[in-house]
């Protein structure tokens, strides 16, 4: 009888279906799997078998459920079916190798039987393919309504992410209009100078923004990177106009390195702004009180580097690693939304550059942006 040479071999199929699993890529049987998967299965599938032997069919079907596909119906094995699927899911398994664990123990079954010369009457065949269709169909519909659930999650976090990503280039460039805004009121600049140019800037700025976002609605995808080679030297200055209002009201001091005038670089100029322009905001903004941000660049072989340092009191070990991750604040400034530096890492990874940071407590810390040099054509 099947039951019992399931009772008397169960240590030598659970050691066969542990090879079977350990024998495919990127599969490794933990103590959970083992717990919670097969040696249940098979418990379950022993009592089945001892309960139609007896006559028992009404507890043979609430243990391991009816074979008519119903797989809403409940039962001791499709419950616990449901919950190896959704472990497996947590795991990081396929919905093939969800399939595959109860084919190992059919397989171990009958290679077994083979070996012991053990025959089986057809019914107890049929009751083995009852538990494992009935298993199979709850674990895997378990495994895909997790899945379905953790998608839908993701997704979701993605577009909080987008949405505060766009949220936050609104108010960037609507405080920088502002602050020129200000300063053309006061009537010590003119609407025609560098503080006028940042205002059209800005307004541009936002026109672009908007274009592109709605873009990204009708096609589903991201942002589309616009290139054009331009001076590095006249982008710095853009970049120092822009800054030069905030460094005013904050009191701080913005010193500026010069520029070669032969360095070029092949990249989307406005989201570039966009990531400098933040950290130098940042800089702004966790510097010493009236303290000196400095902006400064050079080329090192096919390379170029941007980097800005503040006089602040530097990132701690703790804090840098994380310095990256959305809605991140470190310092005891909290104003803004934390998605700055996320913002500027993504836009210079974008256009084939490298953000990092290096920090020293009460010195500061400087963020060094690092581009592909572009050779502009004669």
């Amino acid at each position: 009888m099947m039951h019992l040479f399931l009772s008397r071999n169960r240590v030598e199929l659970e050691r066969r279906c542990r090879e079977k699993v350990s024998a495919r890529p990127m599969r490794f049987p933990n103590l959970l799997q083992l717990e919670n998967g097969i040696p249940i299965f098979l418990d379950q599938l022993i009592r089945t078998l001892e309960a139609e032997e007896a006559g028992l069919a009404g507890k043979s079907l609430s243990i391991s459920g009816s074979g008519d596909g119903n797989v809403g119906r409940s039962s001791e094995l499709g419950d616990s079916a449901a919950i190896h699927g959704g472990e497996l899911l947590g795991m990081g398994y396929s919905i093939g190798q969800v399939v595959h664990d109860y084919g190992d123990l059919c397989q171990s079954v009958t290679e077994l039987a083979l070996d012991m010369d053990q025959d089986f009457r057809m019914d107890e065949f049929k009751t083995l393919n009852r538990c494992l269709d009935n298993g199979i169909a709850q674990a895997v519909t378990e495994f895909s309504d997790q899945r379905d659930v953790k998608i839908a999650h993701l997704q979701a976090t993605e577009l909080n992410e987008r949405i505060g990503f766009f949220a936050h280039e609104l108010r960037n460039h609507l405080n920088t209009a502002g602050l020129a805004l200000a300063a053309l009121k006061e009537g010590g600049v003119g609407l025609r100078g560098a503080t006028g140019a940042v205002l059209d800037r800005s307004m541009v700025g936002l026109r672009v923004l908007i274009d592109r976002s709605l873009a990204e609605v009708r096609v589903g995808a991201g942002l589309s990177l616009y290139r054009s080679v331009f001076s590095l030297s006249n982008f710095i200055r853009e970049v120092e106009h822009s800054a030069a209002l905030e460094a005013g009201l904050k009191g701080c001091t913005l010193h500026v390195s010069e520029v070669s005038p032969v360095l070029f670089i092949d990249a989307d100029k406005d989201l570039l702004l966009s990531a400098v322009g933040n950290i130098v905001q940042n800089a702004f903004k966790f510097g010493s009180k009236n303290g000196l941000v400095s902006l400064r660049e050079f080329s090192e072989n096919d390379r170029l580097k941007i980097e800005v340092e503040d006089d602040g009191e530097g990132i701690g070990e703790d804090n840098i690693k994380n310095i990256f991750m959305p809605f991140t604040q470190n310092g005891e400034n909290k104003s803004g939304l934390g998605l700055g530096l996320v913002i500027a890492k993504k836009s210079i990874e974008a256009n084939g550059g490298i953000l990092s940071v290096r920090s020293v407590a009460g010195e500061g810390s400087t963020f060094m942006i690092d581009l592909p040099r572009c050779t502009f054509p004669a």
